[in-house]
């Protein structure tokens, strides 16, 4: 993402790993993705699947080097990807859009076991009304609201086994992993109400229905589930 000056021009010499007063409190890299909206739109525009899938790559293995000077609210640091500054919170969750599901579980459990940690410092980063620990909140549970008026939940990794959640409508929304560990955090099949599942996602209305969301987990990618 490259920003505009007063009038209309891009502005030059821009670097996206650059932290400037043109892109507030982030970078280039980090709000290239903040159209959770058009995904697909933002996909075409980078030039198709195979391209978005790498510019990915790059956001997590892009490391500032060791004489940058990071700001204060850049923390959490994989590649350009902040944890700590939520602009880039739903990223990890993109390569579902790419058929890469295994790198959105790899991602999501490294977040959730090296950043997030039982202690009085245990956050990496500031909480922003709550933001924080609604990443947690969400991917814990196995899946985060990339898109959240969509009303479709991008599936992620469990941390848990067992996951149950009591509704408003008297309903009991339940997610079971029983072979998850710190180690097993890939998964192998999906099954909704005991059956096979085919999409990278469950909707608001499956939740709010008290569906039961089952995944079977591995140490070592699995295949794609979903069409």
């Amino acid at each position: 993402m490259q920003p505009r000056d007063d009038k209309g021009n891009f502005i030059k010499d821009f670097h996206p790993d650059e932290y400037t007063p043109h892109i507030c409190e982030s970078n280039g890299w980090q709000y290239f993705w903040s159209v959770q909206q058009d995904i697909n739109g933002l996909m075409a525009l980078t030039g198709g699947k195979e391209r978005f899938a790498e510019k990915l790559d790059s956001m997590f293995t892009y490391h500032p080097s060791a004489d940058d000077k990071l700001p204060i609210f850049s923390t959490g640091m994989i590649g350009q990807y902040a944890h700590g500054n939520e602009p880039s919170h739903h990223v990890i969750y993109l390569y579902n859009t790419v058929n890469q599901p295994w790198k959105t579980q790899q991602y999501a459990a490294k977040v959730m076991h090296e950043l997030y940690l039982n202690t009085p410092a245990g956050l990496c980063g500031n909480e922003d009304c709550g933001q924080m620990s609604a990443w947690y909140v969400f991917s814990a549970m196995g899946f985060y609201p990339v898109d959240p008026i969509s009303g479709k939940y991008e599936i992620g990794t469990p941390l848990f086994p067992e996951m149950k959640m009591q509704l408003s409508n008297g309903n009991a929304f339940t997610v079971l992993a029983p072979a998850v560990s710190r180690e097993n955090i890939y998964i192998q099949s999906v099954k909704l109400d005991g059956k096979p599942y085919d999409k990278s996602y469950i909707t608001h209305e499956q939740i709010m229905g008290g569906a039961t969301l089952e995944f079977e987990m591995g140490n070592t990618p699995g295949p794609v589930w979903y069409k």
